[in-house]
């Protein structure tokens, strides 16, 4: 396992332009990335414990690997600092997502009520655990943005895992995360960004659905849903005229 001083840093994109992803949402993201050839970026399995709350950040990651006795030391209880699952948390700046490859195990809770009001503390902006917390109903009074498969009772390496690494590439719900990547999850789920793409994303975010909240309007209006979704080229004029009125007027 890694040695405390080995634990890398990660590097943080523009708060603007997570906040960018925020505001483009799970849903506009994914859709965006894989018309941009990453079909494999939304998360499976751990979904919002809090309906309605959205949150976008980079990612500190923690892995978990199945239990060798030869490779997990239990005197970690001994000495705290060896606890790896600590140490993601140490990581965390105000704004930082934390996401746990936990192999979708059901048996371990990663993180309980202290841990996770240590992290509210450090104003982390959400985690993602592919597995379970304990605690829950506790952990939930602290109003974290958070998306997991469940609950237990049971705490971190008490069953069939063992923290592993920190700050390393993961495998969460089945879509590689690198430390680093937006994170941007809300109650469709949670779509790794990667960093690198993060602008181009928003780039095209904006040119495949800028056109929504004018034909959001016509539908709601009863409007031809053919011409309207997606938009027809045909009422393109229409969006246009439509978009210089949504346009703050000189004084």
């Amino acid at each position: 396992m890694q040695a405390n001083m080995d634990i890398p840093k990660i590097t943080r994109p523009p708060a603007d332009l997570v906040e960018q992803v925020r505001q483009a949402g799970a849903a506009t993201v994914s859709a965006t990335l894989s018309h941009m050839g990453l079909r494999n970026c939304a998360i499976t399995g751990p979904v919002s414990q809090h309906s309605g709350k959205a949150m976008a950040g980079p990612a500190l990651t923690l892995q978990m690997m199945p239990k060798r006795e030869d490779l997990y030391d239990d005197r970690e209880y001994a000495d705290v600092e060896t606890q790896l699952h600590r140490h993601v948390l140490y990581q965390v700046e105000e704004g930082d997502v934390v996401v746990v490859d936990a192999r979708g195990d059901m048996t371990s809770g990663i993180f309980g009520d202290m841990m996770m009001t240590y992290f509210k503390g450090r104003r982390g902006a959400g985690v993602v655990i592919d597995g379970c917390v304990r605690d829950i109903s506790k952990v939930r009074l602290l109003d974290i943005p958070l998306w997991v498969r469940g609950a237990t009772p049971n705490y971190h390496a008490q069953t069939r895992l063992m923290p592993y690494a920190v700050n390393t590439t993961v495998a969460c719900g089945g879509v590689t995360v690198v430390p680093g990547d937006i994170i941007v999850a809300d109650d469709d789920g949670a779509v790794c960004v990667p960093v690198a793409l993060a602008e181009a994303v928003i780039d095209k975010a904006h040119k495949d659905h800028g056109w929504e909240p004018f034909s959001r309007a016509k539908l709601s209006a009863g409007e031809s849903l053919q011409r309207y979704y997606p938009l027809h080229q045909d009422a393109w004029p229409e969006y246009e005229a439509w978009l210089k009125d949504q346009a703050p007027k000189e004084t």
